[in-house]
C-alpha cells in the first residue's frame, strides 16, 4: 500500500498532467493586461493627432484578442 495521502496523490498526479498552470495563467493575465495597457496608449497617440503605423497598430490588438483567449483556454475544465 501507498503511504501517500489520497488526496495529496491525485493533486499530483493533477499536476504531472498538466505541469506549470498557474505559471501559465499568471503569464496570460500579464500579457492581456500589457496588451491593453499598449492599446491605451496607441490610442491616445492617435488621439492627440500623432501618426501611427497601421501594422503595429493591427499586432497590438492582435495580442489584445490572444492573449485573453489563451487565459480563458487554459481555465479548469473540470
Amino acid at each position: 500500500m501507498s503511504k501517500i495521502d489520497p488526496e495529496l496523490k491525485k493533486k499530483l498526479l493533477k499536476e504531472s498532467q498538466n505541469p506549470f498552470k498557474g505559471l501559465r495563467r499568471i503569464l496570460w493575465i500579464a500579457f492581456s493586461g500589457s496588451a491593453f495597457l499598449g492599446l491605451l496608449i496607441m490610442l491616445s497617440k492617435i488621439a492627440n493627432g500623432n501618426e501611427l503605423q497601421q501594422n503595429n497598430l493591427f499586432i497590438q490588438i492582435g495580442a489584445c484578442i490572444l492573449f485573453p483567449i489563451l487565459l480563458f483556454l487554459d481555465k479548469n475544465k473540470d
